[in-house]
């Protein structure tokens, strides 16, 4: 059957008939909160796919904060409990409201990848909560000149309110919310199950801390299935290429690259017959990550 996958920032994949745009797997349309906002006439419901399941958490209230000691975690759960946070979709407030998934998705700029021998859409995802919180113009260009961190403002010109946005951090600077903080997983096309979901990454700077492992971390960039049953990416902040087994999600694989790789991989044929899988490694400012201006590429056996 013809079909179109569409993947989000919320986490969701909506899979559609190629042709009339007719959802394959149900859509339905659910309430979701309403704005505390005078003035402001926020959709009382928003679609969301039966199937397959959201590939990302979509709810983080103060008793859910994390932190890997216990200072830490009530640190987040003190910057948590002042915010409005009624799960997804969850209109921006005057008091702060938390956005789950954050910004950076869900699914972010690498899209989705497709097996079509097996019949699985591979997708990296994120789990970066951020808050944002609407500005009353009135104070916003002296809150903005005042402000010195790491958060940003927008002038949203022509509307009575600014607005404010930051991930949700604690104090050291680790997401506020339990990891992982990246995975990849393999979706089910026939059925809409998510066949496996693996952890993605690592945290450079927490490498000595017990665990890491199987914290992920953000990511951007996309994956890459070959024929072979191999899914390539890099995508998160460490400096790695990995190759995952497309039928369970095992690392098989990983190289070192001299910088990271916020990109999606690509593979060619060259005129020796061997097969290359090629990516740009030059990180990415906002995500911390090891910048260069380099192209790497590995042969296949």
């Amino acid at each position: 059957m013809p079909a179109a996958v569409v993947a989000t920032k919320m986490g969701h994949l909506f899979v559609l008939h190629r042709e009339t745009g007719t959802p394959l797997f149900p859509v339905e349309e659910r309430a979701v909160p309403r704005s505390t906002v005078a003035g402001e006439d926020a959709s009382p419901t928003q679609p969301f796919p039966v199937r397959p399941r959201p590939l990302v958490p979509s709810t983080l209230t103060a008793a859910e904060a994390w932190g890997r000691t216990p200072e830490e975690r009530e640190a987040c759960r003190r910057r948590l409990a002042p915010l409005r946070s009624e799960g997804i979709f969850t209109p921006p407030s005057l008091e702060g409201t938390v956005v789950f998934p954050g910004f950076a998705g869900g699914v972010n700029w690498g899209g989705v990848a497709h097996d079509p021998v097996r019949g699985l859409v591979i997708a990296a995802t994120n789990r970066l909560p951020f808050v944002v919180r609407l500005v009353p113009r009135a104070q916003f260009q002296a809150e903005r000149a005042a402000y010195r961190g790491p958060g940003e403002y927008s002038a949203q010109a022509g509307t009575p309110y600014g607005m404010f946005r930051e991930a949700l951090l604690s104090p050291q600077g680790v997401p506020c919310n339990p990891p992982p903080w990246g995975a990849l997983s393999a979706v089910d096309l026939a059925t809409g199950d998510v066949r496996w979901e693996v952890p993605l990454g690592a945290n450079p700077e927490m490498s000595g801390t017990p665990g890491t492992a199987e914290w992920g971390s953000v990511n951007l960039g996309g994956a890459l299935v070959t024929a072979g049953g191999l899914v390539f990416i890099a995508a998160a902040r460490d400096e790695a290429l990995r190759a995952f087994d497309v039928e369970t999600g095992k690392v098989l694989w990983s190289a070192a690259l001299p910088a990271s790789g916020q990109a999606t991989p690509m593979t060619y044929r060259a005129a020796s017959g061997k097969q290359l899988v090629v990516i740009a490694a030059g990180g990415h400012s906002g995500l911390r990550s090891k910048m260069g201006d380099h192209v790497v590429a590995f042969s296949l056996p």
